[in-house]
């Protein structure tokens, strides 16, 4: 049941209470001559001066985003696994930082990950399915392993719909039989999104400094916009998968999810990189990846050309997106830029990209041949012996907690009904095509005849295309529902997909390893316009850094 409106704004209200009372108490908290952010607008770089000028620790930090965690988890279902070792760790860089050594700006920081990013601890990777229960790792993925030697804390892992969306045909964004429904947090039961569902609602109330997901068509960008966030969903082939639990070696990528702009950046160039372990890596046109964090710059999009394909908004959009995209495209115009509107995709781009197979049968063959390939054959103890997709399955099928057959497994039954893996004649075809509808007769087309920088789009109507070519996508707040929307729950009727304040957001696309330049056009529009602390989450932890180190001062004056 939806709470009424009335409700919701008085719940605000209370929950706005102990924030209050939070500067009274911890003076130093908030407002003139501040020292410590709230945790849920915390920078990196707000971090990193408080760390340097020792106002508070990492092991502080750690302490602060577990207690939220501890505050929030039980009712939004967002983190999965607490890294058991992560105050050790903080420790551990404390001490370097005493001793004048960091790793980078990142140093101390802690971030939460996707429960389908492999690590070699004492966490569990599952993907949120106890078929991968107790399984571990020889070694981290790669994109972990690059963020411990950042100085990163891998804090825990986060909530994802189950199999990153690619086991059911009737589950809800945000569901895993390991970790139950994760919840949104701009509107009671609101649909997370997915399939990085736990990652973007644990990033938009501060439950970490930023997150990571993985993305094989939306799942960075559409969890990210729901939930007010930066996703960047790089070049496949920017940031490595090896040792992350794939779909498709094709559309795969990792990237940050993060409440800034700039942020997203520090976190993208910490995993961006070459990686022997992923043969698509090695086809970075770099040796070292560009400065992300300076493309940061408010001036990025003067003299550019910025195009809208606008046949790929459907005419029918939500009016409050379309206006809020109306006056987007009026401020990239004042920021400088020459905006081509009305382009359009060719017709049979169109109709593949609406009415087409072709995407679907390349995910489903990848699926069959890198599921074994790329992961479970390199496990180092798997205790439920799956080996290959029909073991998964099968276990799905026999194991209650996995839900079945109330959610189904359509995805895979399709999949293993396709007679043929990703070294098919067959599977060539349809990736041959995917590529020529989302290329020369699609966004890469577009892009290229009319000498284009970047296109834009409602972040709704940007992740498909930019999938099935492995190119580049930045999402940055635009907007929200009005308080008057009519409630829209999804089939089962168990989340609110549309409602009063839930965020959407605007995508800058383009070619392959155009990150850096995306990334420039995003904080130019977010710095112009802020829109993301327009409106509040209506669930906030109230636990906050000074609250933890003034718990700290008195102890050690006590003893």
């Amino acid at each position: 049941m939806v709470a009424p409106l009335h409700n919701v704004c008085l719940l605000r209200l209370l929950l706005l209470v102990p924030l209050v009372f939070c500067q009274y108490l911890y003076p130093n908290q908030t407002g003139g001559g501040s020292r410590f952010p709230f945790l849920i607008e915390a920078t990196t770089e707000e971090l990193e001066t408080g760390l340097e000028g020792g106002l508070f620790t990492s092991v502080e930090l750690v302490n602060a985003y577990i207690a939220r965690i501890q505050e929030v988890n039980a009712t939004l279902n967002v983190v999965t696994e607490l890294n058991p070792d992560a105050l050790s760790i903080a420790a551990e860089l404390d001490v370097e930082r005493a001793n004048g050594t960091t790793r980078g700006p990142l140093h101390g920081m802690p971030i939460l990950i996707k429960g389908n990013i492999g690590t070699a601890d004492k966490m569990s990777t599952t993907a949120g399915s106890f078929a991968l229960l107790g399984a571990t790792l020889p070694r981290d993925s790669s994109v972990a392993a690059k963020l411990r030697a950042a100085g990163v804390i891998i804090l825990g892992k986060t909530n994802l719909s189950q199999w990153a969306n690619f086991r059911s045909n009737n589950s809800t964004n945000g569901w895993s039989a390991y970790g139950g429904q994760t919840y949104g947090v701009y509107f009671p039961q609101q649909d997370p999104s997915g399939s990085s569902s736990g990652s973007g609602v644990a990033s938009a109330i501060g439950l970490a400094l930023a997150t990571l997901g993985s993305e094989t068509s939306g799942s960075i960008l559409s969890p990210s916009e729901v939930s007010n966030l930066v996703g960047i969903k790089p070049t496949v082939g920017l940031t490595s998968r090896a040792l992350v639990i794939p779909i498709s070696q094709r559309q795969d990528t990792v990237g940050p999810m993060a409440r800034t702009v700039k942020d997203a950046a520090y976190l993208l160039q910490a995993i961006a990189g070459k990686d022997p372990n992923d043969n698509y890596t090695l086809a970075q046109p770099f040796e070292t990846p560009p400065d992300y964090v300076g493309a940061c710059n408010y001036s990025s999009l003067r003299g550019k050309k910025i195009g809208i394909p606008r046949n790929i908004i459907t005419p029918q959009g939500d009016a409050p997106v379309l206006a809020a995209f109306g006056s987007a495209v009026q401020t990239i115009r004042r920021a400088g830029a020459t905006v081509v509107d009305n382009l359009n995709i060719t017709s049979y781009a169109l109709d593949q990209y609406l009415n087409g197979n072709a995407s679907l049968i390349v995910l489903e063959a990848d699926f069959l041949s890198d599921l074994p390939t790329n992961y479970l054959s390199k496990l180092a103890t798997n205790p439920q012996n799956v080996h290959n997709l029909e073991d998964v399955s099968n276990f799905t099928h026999s194991f209650p907690p996995e839900d079945y057959p109330d959610r189904d497994t359509g995805v895979w039954d399709e999949a293993l009904a396709l007679g043929f893996n990703n070294t098919s004649p067959q599977f060539w075809a349809a990736y041959q095509n995917n590529l020529e509808v989302a290329g020369p007769q699609g966004i890469l087309g577009l892009l290229a005849n009319y000498s284009l920088n970047a296109l834009i789009l409602p972040t709704n109507f940007s992740p498909g295309l930019p999938a099935l070519v492995g190119t580049p996508v930045v999402t940055v707040p635009l907007g929200f529902y009005p308080a008057n929307t009519t409630i829209v729950r999804n089939e089962r009727g168990t989340l609110v997909e549309t409602g009063p304040n839930i965020p959407f957001g605007l995508s800058f696309i383009g070619p392959a390893w155009s990150e850096a330049s995306l990334i420039g056009y995003a904080y130019a529009f977010e710095q112009r316009t802020l829109v993301r602390g327009q409106v509040q989450p209506y669930l906030i932890p109230n636990v906050e850094l000074a609250e933890v180190v003034s718990k700290r001062k008195m102890v050690r004056h006590k003893l």
